[in-house]
């Protein structure tokens, strides 16, 4: 009986093991006839539906919609999504564009560039409509810059309120549980560890953010009226009063040109076009249109645009933050190799640990003995990202760029109270020396004890200060007046000598061929070379790659969550910063 039980088994498994393997082979099939090239018909209409996140680098999932195989989150690339609609403005086959933005899943600097993008499109003569049933901030930031507007007319929604920069704090919840975090940073305006020791912000912390809002609001503002054609004063009052409760408040106050359902943008496109009915418009897909061309270009020049974002760790790391030994090699092959002519930092984090930060600083100024090195900062490059790009020969930043916080921290937890007093576990030990338990969580330290951290701490602020003012060919007393965990936006850090100009990834790339002597032939190659979707997969089967969906949902909505379980994660001293701007 048992083993007609186990052989049962065994069938049930095979048959289980096949139909998953041929699931997974009919889902491969079909995803490599999907990349077959796409043919344009003419009078075809790009159609830009921002439904997914937006990254650096286009992130794709051969299981998308299958929630058991789901290998990674796929999300639209910022420098292929930018490609496209270059392309496009010079397809003659493409007569103009359909955006969607109900909800644009980017930060406020990478909404700037996809903004820019799409300007340069209109220069070209052909038409952006936009529709949508509902804007968030974000959203209508981006979708002003269209020659036409439209909203749907009833139970619709837009936001243009303003920004907003809310934190969480912990302190409150630790005193209920009895554990004690104790700090040690150097920069009073190093806000990283405020949610841990404070029930609000410091004065200076909020001060400072207030303004850096208020920048950052301010330039969105403007775009927005240059766009619609408004005075600044005429769009700062709307944001500031909510004057747009309703849709026709929104075409009253000029956000919006129409209330229109979406079958009647569709006539009105069919008319832009010449079509004879709406459903005789020729629609391209993002994802289709990017098969359409090549963006191969032949050149035995290289311009390497390494990206760099996410959380900053030591090791090897993963898809999702920067991790030291990969980068570091990354950054040194690049520079070794005489076919890469220049190299671009481009760097999006908001930093991690300090000894990560400063090992690929050694590697960048390395790499630039033998060849130009320039830094193209995206949504943030600030503290352990701005050490990163201090090393770099120019820094380049979007307007709206978070960089700065010239600072560091370390962090310790007492646990004894909660652990005796909540759970009634009692800890002892035995040591070689007095100090041999100096970083348990199991108990108090002493004043020499926090007094040993604290010089660590104020040391790597030291080193940080130091390299930052020879980067930026200043004194460490003038670097002094701009650092102590300063945040700024790129604007101001342009003025203040933290950066050398504003521009995007393009600007820099122009930047370093020019500064390689190879303006007139160059391609760009990107690294580090993404694994293919499907290995991603299988490494996941293999129970190599950890996901956590789980945390990934929490950190939606919970969004120091993720900074507490990095913090645990990241050994030793900390080059971090943590703003969110809220649209």
């Amino acid at each position: 009986m048992k083993f007609l039980r186990n052989l049962l088994a065994v069938i049930v498994g095979l048959f289980i093991f096949t139909f998953l393997m041929f699931f997974i082979l009919a889902i491969i099939a079909s995803s490599e006839s999907g990349d077959k090239v796409t043919t344009l018909k003419d009078n075809s209409v790009l159609h830009l539906k921002l439904n997914k996140p937006i990254y650096e680098r286009e992130v794709e999932d051969p299981f998308e919609g299958v929630p058991m195989l789901s290998a990674v989150q796929s999300g639209i690339g910022l420098m292929e999504f930018k490609e496209a609609i270059k392309h496009a403005a010079e397809d003659d086959k493409i007569k103009g564009i359909l955006l969607e933005t109900p909800n644009v899943m980017a930060g406020v600097s990478s909404i700037g560039e996809l903004r820019d993008a799409l300007e340069a499109f209109k220069a070209s003569g052909k038409f952006i409509y936009s529709y949508s049933e509902m804007y968030t901030e974000g959203a209508y930031y981006l979708a002003s810059v269209a020659d036409s507007v439209f909203i749907n007319p009833d139970f619709s929604m837009i936001e243009f309120n303003g920004l907003n920069m809310e934190s969480m704090y912990f302190k409150g919840l630790f005193e209920k549980l009895e554990i004690e975090p104790l700090i040690f940073k150097v920069g009073d305006y190093k806000a990283i560890s405020e949610p841990f020791d404070r029930k609000d912000m410091s004065p200076q912390v909020k001060e400072r953010n207030k303004e850096l809002l208020i920048n950052l609001h301010e330039n969105i503002l403007k775009k927005v009226a240059k766009s619609r054609g408004l005075s600044m004063e005429a769009v700062k009052n709307i944001s500031d009063s909510a004057l747009v409760n309703l849709e026709s408040d929104a075409v009253k106050y000029g956000l919006v040109d129409q209330l229109t359902y979406r079958d009647e943008v569709m006539d009105l496109i069919k008319n832009k076009v010449g079509a004879n009915k709406a459903k005789d418009i020729n629609f391209v897909s993002y994802g289709k249109y990017r098969k359409s061309f090549s963006s191969y270009k032949s050149s035995k020049n290289k311009i390497a645009v390494i990206v760099a974002s996410g959380n900053i760790v030591t090791g090897k790391g993963s898809n999702e933050n920067i991790g030291s030994d990969k980068f570091a090699k990354e950054i040194r092959k690049a520079a070794e190799d005489d076919n890469i002519k220049a190299i671009v930092m481009r760097i999006n984090s908001g930093g991690g640990s300090a000894l990560a930060s400063d090992i690929m600083w050694r590697e960048i100024n390395l790499a630039k003995e033998k060849k130009p090195v320039i830094a193209s900062m995206s949504d943030y490059a600030a503290s352990g990202g701005y050490y990163m790009a201090m090393a770099c020969d120019t820094i380049l930043a979007q307007p709206n760029t978070i960089t700065g916080s010239i600072g560091v921290f370390s962090m310790i937890f007492n646990m004894q109270n909660f652990l005796n007093n909540k759970l009634g576990i009692t800890t002892d030990n035995v040591k070689t020396g007095y100090f041999s338990d100096l970083y348990s969580m199991t108990g108090p330290l002493s004043d020499y004890e926090k007094q040993h951290i604290q010089k660590g701490t104020n040391n790597a602020y030291l080193a940080f200060k130091s390299k930052a003012a020879e980067g930026r060919h200043m004194d460490v007393d003038q670097l002094e007046s701009i650092a102590s965990g300063r945040i700024w936006t790129g604007d101001e850090a342009l003025a203040n000598g933290l950066v050398d100009a504003l521009g995007d990834l393009d600007d820099a790339v122009e930047i370093a061929a020019n500064s390689a002597g190879v303006s007139d032939d160059y391609r760009i190659r990107v690294y580090p070379v993404q694994k293919d979707p499907l290995e991603e997969f299988l490494l996941k089967l293999a129970g190599e790659e950890e996901t956590n969906a789980i945390t990934k949902k929490i950190d939606a909505i919970f969004p120091y969550f993720k900074s507490l379980q990095t913090l645990q994660e990241l050994k030793g001293i900390q080059a971090r910063s943590l703003v969110k701007v809220g649209f």
